[in-house]
This record gives C-alpha cells, structure tokens and sequence, in this order.
C-alpha cells in the first residue's frame, strides 16, 4: 500500500511537471533529497544516484580506484557489489564471511595484497559490519573503505549510520530496500575530492553545471546515472519515518529472540551480530544443512544458499571474466591470476549459508497481521 505523504510528494513533482534534476525553475527535489538525507545521516556530501550499482561505481570512482587495482569483497552480497569495481577495470577478490553473514576481518588480512587498494564492506540484510576493526586494518594498510549499505540504509553501528563511517558509502533504492523509490541510490562521503570525482562521473554533462563541487578538480569523462525529481520527492517522503520503520523491526527481531528462547528454538542457534543493541534483523543457522534446508522452506523464511545472485558460485558473467568485449577483461590487467573466481573459492562462506536462514519482518506489515503470518511458522 501507498503511503498518501509518498503519494503528494509524487504529484507534486507530476503537476509541476519538472522532472530532471538540472531542468528546473528552483532549487530541484534531488538536492532538497540530498540535503535532507546529509542532515539525517550527519556526512558532509550525499550524492543521489539512479540505482545502487551506480553509487557502488561512483564511490569506487570518488576514492580513485581504477585498472589493475584489487578490491576486496564478501563472497555474500548481490552480484552487484562485484561487479562494480570490474566496471571501473579494477578486480574484485572474494574475502570469507564470519557468522555474523558479513565481511570477516582476519580474511580481509589474509587477502590483502601490494595491489589492494579498497574494502568494499557490506552491511548485509540490515546486519552491521564489525566496522571497528576494518577500519584499523585498513588504517594499518593505508586501505580505503566504501560501505555497500544498500540493504541497511538507516541502520546504526555503536552510534553511527552506515554508509558514513569509511571513505565512502553506497545506497539502494531499490523497492526491497528500507526507503524506496522503485530504482535509486545515493553516494555519502565526507572528502570534498571523493564526492567532486564521483558528481563528474555520475554526470557526462557535468562540465557545464554551475556551483556543483571543487573546480580545481580537473574535469574527466562520465557517464549518466543521475536521479530525477519524480525519484527524489518519493524518497523525501519517507526519510523522516525511517527511524520508526526501523525500531518496528528492532521490536520484531526481539520478538524473535524472545520466541526463539523457549521449546521452539531447539537445535537452531542465533546468529551474533556485530551490534545487537541496534540490531534491526535476525537470522538463525542448525548444525545440520538440512535442518536449515526444511526452516527455509517456510513463508517469510530463506535459507541463504538458495538466495540465487547474493551466492558468489552464482554469479556466471564474473566467474568467467565476460565483458562486454574482449578487450575490456580487467583480468587480464592483474598482476596475478589467482584472483579469478573459482567454485571454491571461499568454502568457509559456502559452509556458513548452507546452514543458516534469514527470518523476515516485514516492517510494512502492521504487527499483528504479522505475528499472525509468523504463527504457523515450524521450527
């Protein structure tokens, strides 16, 4: 159901009948989106963006990372998260994740090498990364880190939003993430050089718009993934609700573990998180794949193995190097060709999914049409 604030926001824009961003008689909706969204998030520069694959691109983009260079990323995430550093003609290396389903910082040791250059961290399902300790690795190997939070947009970490606290950050829009506009997204970063770099590449035209970042940052070819103004009025609608969106799942995940406490609960295990004072989303693992398997099969349940694209094994176009032509393989461009993605190459991820199963909540769904919906669920 429409909300009828998203709804005035979208014929506002509609009856005014200004739809770009660099097309309008006053301040446009993207930047009032923009604005609106720095306050909330307390980050120096935000950047609206047509999807979430863009500002991943943009961001890596912002931080300088180009050709040859190795970035390294969860072997679960959306296919996305990949494939943006090959866009750019950088290589992504698969990097374990931990129990908590995010990012493992002892892999990220074992994987750096003289050619890395970024993190890309991804704050999966609502779950938090364990920031404090990527953050000191990367410092201790003067490492960048962009924050994919497109499935976390608004969510905490000890105090602080993700997407704010690397060197950049990306959001989704998507219609699956925590605000949505059907397709958009956004860049965060707090360095005026990162935000100025991924404008220009954000914007083919950029060249000729006024007042827009550092003019001493000379000006390089971009593409076109800008936001329209139909996009950002929806978003506006939305962002001063989003902090009680997310205490309705914080309010649903304790209900889980409160469930999860009693006979229920038996032979299924609470995945930690990285912050469960904050935590707004819940998973569970058995020490049996099958267990899992029969748990996933239910209404508002999935076991992760079977969540198709997140699963590195299945993203086809970059296990085999396919671009667009055969020249355009930034494979080839690496210093080594033990990057390449490989079936087996993160067997402790695979173990992990196999074993473990996402719990939904709904946030959209009033309360008790959802304690209704989760009442047949079987352990």
């Amino acid at each position: 159901m429409i909300d009828i604030r998203v709804m005035a926001s979208a014929l506002r824009v509609l009856a005014g009948g200004e739809f770009a961003r660099y097309h309008t008689s006053n301040v446009s909706e993207v930047e009032r989106f923009e604005r609106e969204m720095q306050n909330f998030l307390g980050v120096g520069h935000v950047l609206g963006v047509n999807s979430g694959t863009s500002a991943l691109i943009c961001a890596l983009v912002g931080c300088g990372i180009g050709p040859g260079d190795e970035v390294l990323v969860p072997a679960y995430t959306w296919v996305a998260t990949a494939a943006a550093p090959l866009a750019i003609g950088a290589v992504p290396v698969l990097t374990e994740i931990n129990q908590t389903l995010t990012i493992d910082p002892e892999d990220i040791r074992r994987k750096i090498s003289p050619r890395t250059k970024a993190i890309i961290v991804v704050h999966m399902l609502n779950l938090v990364c364990d920031m404090d300790a990527i953050l000191a690795i990367a410092k201790e190997h003067d490492l960048l880190v962009i924050e994919d939070a497109c499935q976390a947009v608004g969510v905490t970490y000890r105090g602080r939003r993700c997407g704010t606290m690397g060197d950049a950050g990306a959001f989704s829009f998507n219609v699956l993430k925590n605000i949505q506009s059907g397709e958009g997204g956004a860049v965060m970063t707090n360095s005026q050089r990162t935000f100025t770099r991924a404008l220009m590449y954000h914007d083919v035209g950029s060249y000729i718009r006024a007042g827009r970042g550092d003019a001493s940052e000379p000006p390089f070819i971009g593409q076109n993934y800008r936001m329209t103004n139909l996009a950002a009025a929806v978003l506006r609608a939305q962002i001063g609700r989003l902090d009680k969106k997310l205490k309705r799942r914080h309010d649903r995940r304790r209900y889980w573990l409160d469930k999860l406490s009693g006979s229920f609960g038996k032979n299924m295990k609470v995945s930690p998180h990285n912050d469960s004072d904050s935590a707004v989303a819940i998973s569970v693992y058995f020490d049996d794949p099958e267990e899992a398997r029969a748990f996933g099969s239910q209404r508002g349940i999935a076991r992760l193995i079977d969540t198709d694209r997140h699963v590195y094994t299945n993203w086809k176009s970059i296990r085999s190097g396919a671009t667009m032509h055969p020249k355009w393989d930034p494979y080839a461009w690496a210093a080594s060709n033990d990057v390449r993605i490989r079936e087996d190459s993160c067997p402790e991820t695979l173990k992990i999914l196999e074993r473990t199963c996402e719990i939904k909540l709904f946030p959209e769904i009033p309360t008790l049409v959802y304690r209704r919906l989760v009442g047949n669920t079987k352990r």
